[in-house]
C-alpha cells in the first residue's frame, strides 16, 4: 500500500519508548493528546488506570474526529466502558490498543487524510 505524507505530517508520531513519546520530532515525557488538526498537548494522566470521562473531553473540541485511538501504555488494557461515554455519545469510533500500535495506526490514518485523534499513555519505563 502506498502512503503519501499529508499536510499534517508535523503531527505524526515519530517515536516512542519507555517513558517517552515523540510527536513531530519533539520528545515528550508525559502522556499526550494528538490530533489531525491541532499540535500535541499534555494529557494529565500518569497511567491508563487514571482515565476518567472528562479527560477525553478535549478530543471533542474543534473538528470532531472520526476515530479516537487510545494508547494504554506497554500493554493493551481496556478502560471501564462508562469512561468512553462522551466519545460514544458524539458517535466517534474508538479503538483501544497499546501505545506503540496506537502511534503506528495514528500515522497511517493521518497519512490517509482521516480526522483522527489519539490519547496516548507513555509506555512504562522498564
Amino acid at each position: 500500500m502506498k502512503l503519501n505524507l499529508s499536510e499534517n505530517a508535523g503531527q505524526a508520531m515519530t517515536g516512542y519508548g519507555p517513558g517517552y513519546l515523540v510527536a513531530g520530532g519533539q520528545r515528550y515525557e508525559h502522556a499526550l493528546l494528538v490530533s489531525h488538526d491541532a499540535p500535541p498537548r499534555r494529557w494529565p494522566l500518569a497511567g491508563i488506570n487514571e482515565l476518567r470521562a472528562e479527560l477525553l473531553a478535549p478530543l471533542l473540541t474543534g473538528e470532531v474526529p472520526e476515530i479516537v485511538l487510545i494508547g494504554t501504555g506497554k500493554a493493551q488494557l481496556f478502560p471501564d466502558p462508562a469512561v468512553l461515554q462522551p466519545l460514544i455519545e458524539a458517535r466517534v469510533g474508538i479503538e483501544i490498543m497499546n501505545t506503540a500500535a496506537a502511534c503506528r495506526t495514528f500515522n497511517v490514518l493521518l497519512s490517509e487524510g482521516r480526522r483522527v485523534a489519539a490519547a496516548l499513555c507513555c509506555p512504562e519505563p522498564e
